[in-house]
């Protein structure tokens, strides 16, 4: 078995740079909730591809359509264009197939995901396999109708991808020869995700079993939760200590004044931000959830990043670093009031007015009314607000908090009725996403199968939603292992990221003995 430190040239003369997804989607609101989305990883500029043979390749970002079933339940609807990006780099007779969705998100960046750079491409490389990143229905250019109105919505749901996972798998021809002869039964399959398609991975292993002969689950949402307030908690238990500090008490002497009544002392701190045109409150003091969100951004292998500003902004005084305490809450105020009006609003918002970036109120916005295909967060709203929540909410009262009390569930399943009015304004009250319908239909946190790889980290934003959330205990099976590493956000899926954390590096070489020992007790079969 070759060493995972032994991979392609590539990776040693070029680091991949990883960027969150939620970062380059324009159609963004400042104060909508992040969506738990898989990093992109770049491309290598390395010239063509060639296979283990010397065979030149069609380049990694060449895009394949398949016919994807618009209805899984009535296939007479006809079918959809459904695109992916596939390479046999590493291909040879008897190796595995390996499919990736990036999840919510445009696919067309997500090509790196084929390469070694990541830990799929290290699947194929050590297993002599093929690699397909598919778009998940929905996003992108892969819809069903030429809109993203509630009409259009109807047949995007969870079980839709898990229904389209099987359909492809059984029925693409990959461009490759022999590519029509490599179906689940002819070939073993690999499933792979991180993130909400980590999750995938997971309901997919649970709705259809012995279809993958084994899978890889990173930093995967298994739980819905509609108030997930514990999206804050690793950030606050491992950002440093003296910002910390500051930042909880900003928070609670903002919530103070904003619920006190006194309108001068309100007014102050909503100029202090160059917040006065904002009518909500809760708009005003949710907007500085923006630079607790920024953590998410952040990889071993990353750097500082804007979070790392934001914390020397406030902590950093005349060339002094402040003590674990920090500099207590008058210089904190005045300290985060200025680096948000002179550096970050501009990074946040560029030249958009303060009302139209931070307010959430009119139901007119482009936000909230633009039903134009390829507009990611429209399409995960409607997962957010009909199956899964993850509405990220002050703490509750009596633990710590990093971000407002003030925004609550109602606050965002109001954005739910906004952006589909014709789906929710005639229930006589707000939406509330059914979580409970999701955990059950698909084990959420208690999914027992076979053949399942979870890999978390403990600096993921995301991590109490996963198998490795405070307080679950969840135990490590050969079957089911549950691994974690110092990473943040689906960090093990980064080869880079392991090149700099040896506790990324040590998850990715369990992963990759697993799935080859459960790769090696496959047999041909009829399915």
């Amino acid at each position: 078995m070759a060493l995972l430190w032994k991979l392609a040239s590539v990776l040693v003369v070029a680091l991949a740079t990883i960027a969150d997804a939620n970062t380059v989607d324009g159609r963004l609101h400042a104060n909508m909730a992040r969506r738990p989305s898989v990093p992109i990883v770049p491309l290598p500029d390395v010239g063509p591809v060639t296979s283990r043979n010397g065979t030149q390749l069609p380049p990694y970002n060449t895009t394949y359509y398949f016919d994807q079933l618009i209805d899984h339940t009535n296939p007479s609807l006809g079918t959809f264009k459904q695109r992916y990006w596939t390479t046999y780099e590493w291909y040879e007779t008897g190796g595995p197939i390996i499919l990736f969705t990036p999840g919510e998100a445009n696919a067309q960046p997500y090509s790196g995901y084929l390469t070694n750079r990541t830990i799929n491409g290290q699947i194929a490389q050590e297993l002599s396999g093929v690699t397909i990143v598919l778009e998940h229905r929905y996003y992108g250019l892969s819809n069903p109708y030429d809109d993203l109105s509630v009409k259009s919505l109807k047949f995007h749901t969870i079980q839709q991808a898990i229904d389209d996972l099987e359909y492809f798998a059984k029925n693409v021809d990959l461009p490759m020869p022999g590519g029509d002869a490599v179906k689940p039964g002819q070939a073993p399959w690999i499933l792979i995700g991180g993130s909400y398609s980590g999750a995938l991975t997971s309901f997919t292993m649970v709705n259809k079993p012995n279809l993958f002969q084994a899978a890889y689950a990173s930093s995967a949402v298994v739980e819905s939760i509609i108030d997930y307030w514990g999206y804050f908690q690793p950030i606050l238990e491992w950002m440093p200590k003296n910002c910390s500090a500051d930042v909880q008490a900003v928070i609670a002497h903002i919530d103070s004044v904003f619920t006190s009544g006194n309108q001068k002392e309100i007014n102050s701190i909503k100029a202090l931000f160059n917040m006065s045109a904002l009518t909500h409150l809760d708009d005003a003091a949710g907007a500085l959830r923006n630079n607790l969100w920024d953590w998410q951004s952040l990889s071993p292998s990353s750097g500082g990043g804007l979070f790392f500003e934001f914390c020397d902004a406030l902590e950093v005084k005349n060339g002094v670093s402040a003590g674990p305490n920090g500099w207590g809450l008058d210089h904190a105020l005045q300290a985060w009031g200025s680096y948000w009006t002179n550096t970050y609003y501009s990074q946040l918002c560029g030249d958009t007015d303060v009302v139209t970036c931070l307010g959430t109120y009119d139901p007119t916005q482009d936000e909230w009314t633009d039903t134009s295909v390829d507009n990611a967060n429209r399409s995960w709203m409607w997962i957010v607000c009909n199956e899964v929540g993850f509405f990220q909410e002050g703490a509750p009262q009596g633990h710590p908090t990093i971000v407002t009390r003030l925004v609550q569930p109602p606050y965002d399943e109001g954005q739910c009725t906004y952006m589909f009015p014709e789906a929710f304004d005639n229930l006589g009250h707000l939406p509330v996403p059914n979580v409970d319908a999701t955990n059950k239909a698909y084990h959420g946190w208690f999914v027992q199968e076979n053949h399942l790889f979870f890999a978390n980290g403990h600096r993921d934003p995301w991590r109490e939603a996963t198998l490795a959330a405070d307080g679950t205990n969840f135990r490590s099976t050969p079957g089911q292992p549950l691994t974690i590493s110092d990473g943040f956000h689906c960090s093990d899926l980064s080869t880079t990221n392991a090149q700099v954390d040896p506790t990324v590096l040590a998850v990715q070489k369990q992963g990759l003995k697993a799935i080859s020992a459960w790769v090696a007790e496959w047999k041909p079969s009829k399915h």
